[in-house]
């Protein structure tokens, strides 16, 4: 799982086998080790909920999606899911959590679990 923060916004990138692993636990985790202090970031399946969340606690950044998602993310043509932002409030944080799909450019990195770019095909 790739992530991403830019200014006021948090993007997660899941391969295949993340996005199955998610819809099979309803959890997926990963973790950056900086020397003395480990940045933890987690997608979380949330009951009774209908909205994307997030939350920093801990050196943890926890991002939830309503559970019903982890039932067919894997299986459908669905990329991602993002939220509601009111871009006029500067506070209001803005959620993208998505399949990562191969790039078009040529890269070093292992793409091989990634999802086929659609502009390819």
């Amino acid at each position: 799982m790739k992530i991403r923060i830019k200014g006021n916004s948090v993007r997660l990138r899941l391969t295949k086998t993340e996005v199955a692993q998610f819809c099979e636990t309803g959890r997926y985790e990963e973790q950056t080790h900086f020397g003395t202090t480990t940045l933890r970031y987690v997608l979380l399946a949330k009951a009774n909920t209908t909205v994307i969340s997030a939350d920093y606690k801990d050196n943890t950044i926890t991002i939830c999606l309503p559970d019903a998602v982890q039932d067919h993310w894997a299986t459908s043509d669905r990329i991602g899911y993002q939220n509601e932002v009111d871009w006029n409030d500067p506070s209001a944080l803005s959620v993208l959590v998505e399949k990562d799909f191969t790039c078009l450019d040529a890269t070093i990195e292992d793409q091989s679990d990634n999802y086929p770019n659609p502009r390819l095909l």
